[in-house]
């Protein structure tokens, strides 16, 4: 029996990310394509509820000559990953892929990213999980019109580390990967195993004299200090 790869996100059903991560997968097993049917960036693994909470919608897109069936959840990607645990498949997924996302997830920012959300939610069903990331500039991280970018890299990457977690299990004592594909990357770019660092790399602005009746949206910038990030 193939093993059973769940597919998901944080930046919606409709990513090129997410949909590159079943081009190259879905030669290596039977693939479960659950994600949020919007755009979910920065939500973590929270679990938000509304009237449209739950709603599943079945959707379809031809890969590579073959027919794909997924489902976008009305909710967040934790929420995604439970529902597509619990009632869209008929045994637990072997590995939980998540990506790729638009922007990487470093240092203490994966507490928020809804990519790692995924991922933690995925492990709490007992689910190995990789969560798959390509470097983008930040101004592309929360959009829902998605810019084109060059997934091949990440694309080559993220089959290869498939490869040999279904071959090989994980590294001792780990259930999640977290991933991260520089900009520049290519398919021979050398890869590191690292420990996730401290650096507070996605850092919120004070915002200038504002009127407090009036929403507002805190500003960010990446705090981009090599000696800090993950080594």
């Amino acid at each position: 029996m193939k093993p059973l790869i769940l597919v998901t996100n944080d930046d919606g059903i409709y990513s090129p990310g997410l949909w590159a991560v079943v081009e190259v997968l879905m030669d290596l097993g039977e693939l479960l394509v659950v994600a949020p049917i919007e755009q979910q960036t920065g939500m973590g693994r929270s679990f938000p509820k509304n009237e449209e909470t739950g709603i599943i919608e079945k959707m379809s897109r031809v890969v590579n000559g073959q027919v794909i069936e997924a489902y976008g959840v009305h909710g967040s990607p934790a929420y995604a990953v439970s529902h597509g645990v619990l009632e869209l498949c008929d045994r637990k997924p072997d590995l939980c892929v998540s990506g790729i996302n638009y922007g990487e997830n470093l240092g203490l920012s994966l507490t928020c990213s809804g990519t790692l959300g995924a991922a933690f939610e995925a492990d709490s069903h007992g689910i190995f999980s990789i969560a798959v990331s390509r470097q983008a500039d930040l101004s592309i991280q929360h959009s829902n019109d998605f810019r084109e970018m060059d997934w091949e890299a990440s694309k080559s990457i993220t089959r290869e580390i498939v490869s040999e977690v279904l071959r090989n299990g994980y590294p001792g004592g780990v259930s999640i990967l977290n991933i991260n594909v520089p900009d520049g990357a290519t398919s021979t770019t050398e890869k590191r195993m690292t420990k996730q660092s401290r650096l507070n790399y996605s850092v919120f602005q004070k915002p200038q004299k504002r009127d407090f009746s009036k929403g507002y949206l805190l500003k960010s910038k990446l705090d981009v200090d090599i000696d800090k990030t993950e080594k």
